[in-house]
């Protein structure tokens, strides 16, 4: 980019103050147009040209698809994914059944992240981010006013101003490195290996699980005839990084784990992951911040990790755009490291927990699969309290000033009189305030609050009692009144 563009543009944004993003993956793009929905110009760097085919992340958990729903974006996502009614813990044999979960989306939707990644750069495009393909940010330094990014494009060097920066540029985060932040954590001691193939004669059901002494198997149906082979061995425990994942090697896998290969042909994507655990010291650095794979790095036991990362910027979105415009709170900001550090860290507790039991290959590690598996059978609660959590329905955020059980907590999509549900209230990115015994709004409600009169149109148990609530944009509760 020649120096007279880079001027131009460094002025424009001293002008107009924005937000500049490392990575267009889905953390990326779900936070660029979160900030455009808060009025906020927002700039997407991308090293890669093109979006990577392969599907990488698969699983949508039903507290994403919520977040997508209180936009107004989620059928696209429905039409094409793969509707699976339970989850897995550690692929113990019995399964999660996700249909007893208070939600519209009782359910995991199996969808490649190629596709995911498309339908969320045509929702931020939509709300007109500026993404940009083939720039990659390579440092930046913070002054008093803001934040200036190096970033390489096509065109050559060039810089650019920000308010602030976000890296949502995964576990290798040149932004997290650049701001000094630290990312302790422990290195790989186990080897996952995956392949989307195409199968000759696949498993009756959508999904299947195999856990012997000679490794563990999980087999997914995905869009288009393909599967997901995905598993590990004994073998695979070791600090040493194998090498690259050929075919023969997967297909050898797979016959070991479960006695044929179901007739594999065609790879499309074969890759390796590590257990690797880590996560950074702060999710916020002066005019810094980081969301997804650059703030948490984990074995992705469960399919979890997209999700969390997409939940960081429904967090993240309406404080970074609020401090922008400059009528947030006092601390506002600072929440967003408050309230998602454990989240992150809870993540990782559960994806280590899980690890260690898929990979308990001895008689002992099998009675505990056995005992656990059984338990989830047996006692719905605790099946219910893990799918809660797996399904990200359980985050909870520490209550300010505000005792009520609900301060905190995900509202469900509450039916409203009139018709209306709560999720369609909060697809402007505002603050809803729900006067549910008619007491009206005398504390002066801001006029960025969507206001909603009259009682539920059906009964809650959780909700009985409630005079009015307001709801925070990423629809967690922010006070109640009885």
């Amino acid at each position: 980019m020649p120096t007279k563009h880079a001027a131009e543009e460094n002025r424009r944004n001293q002008r107009h103050p924005h937000v500049v993003i490392a990575g267009a993956g889905p953390v990326g793009l779900w936070l660029a147009a979160e900030l455009r929905l808060g009025g906020v110009p927002v700039t997407v760097l991308e090293q890669r040209v093109t979006p990577s085919p392969h599907s990488r992340a698969l699983t949508v958990h039903p507290r994403t698809l919520e977040v997508l729903a209180c936009r107004g974006v989620v059928e696209p996502f429905l039409a094409e994914g793969v509707r699976l009614p339970d989850g897995h813990f550690a692929a113990l044999d019995h399964r999660l059944d996700f249909g007893v979960l208070d939600t519209p989306y009782p359910f995991t939707l199996a969808l490649p992240q190629a596709r995911t990644e498309a339908l969320l750069e045509e929702h931020a495009r939509a709300a007109g981010a500026d993404i940009r393909r083939g720039h990659r940010a390579t440092g930046l330094t913070e002054h008093t006013s803001g934040v200036r990014v190096d970033v390489t494009g096509p065109d050559g060097p060039y810089e650019t101003e920000a308010a602030y920066v976000v890296g949502c540029d995964g576990t290798r985060s040149t932004v997290r490195d650049a701001a000094g932040i630290g990312f302790p954590g422990s290195d790989a001691t186990v080897w996952g290996w995956l392949g989307d193939v195409v199968l000759a004669a696949p498993p009756a059901r959508p999904v299947i699980s195999v856990s012997t002494p000679r490794g563990g198997l999980l087999c997914v149906a995905l869009p288009d005839g393909v599967h997901r082979l995905v598993g590990h061995t004994p073998e695979d425990q070791q600090r040493d990084w194998p090498g690259e994942l050929t075919f023969d090697e997967l297909r050898a896998k797979v016959r070991r784990i479960n006695g044929d290969d179901f007739g594999m042909r065609d790879p499309r994507w074969l890759s390796r992951f590590g257990n690797a655990a880590r996560q950074a010291q702060t999710y916020r650095k002066g005019r810094v911040l980081l969301a997804g794979d650059a703030a948490h790095m984990h074995f992705p036991a469960g399919g979890v990790g997209l999700n969390v990362g997409v939940q960081d910027a429904a967090n993240l979105g309406w404080k970074l755009a609020a401090t922008v415009r400059g009528d947030a709170p006092d601390g506002l900001l600072d929440t967003y490291h408050r309230e998602r550090h454990p989240v992150g860290a809870e993540l990782i507790r559960t994806t280590r927990a899980q690890t260690a039991l898929m990979t308990s290959y001895s008689g002992d590690g099998a009675a505990l699969r056995d005992l656990l598996s059984g338990a989830i059978a047996a006692v719905p609660e605790f099946s219910r309290r893990l799918a809660e959590g797996l399904s990200g329905l359980s985050v909870a955020y520490e209550a300010d000033g505000d005792s009520h059980p609900l301060t905190g907590r995900r509202a469900p999509n509450l039916r409203l009189a009139g018709g209306r549900a709560l999720f369609d209230l909060l697809r402007p990115g505002r603050h809803v305030l729900l006067d549910l015994a008619g007491a009206g709004h005398a504390d002066g409600p801001s006029p960025d609050v969507v206001v909603h009169e009259g009682p539920l149109a059906e009964a809650h148990p959780d909700w009985v009692g409630v005079g009015s609530a307001l709801i925070r944009p990423d629809g967690h509760v922010a006070r109640v009144r009885v």
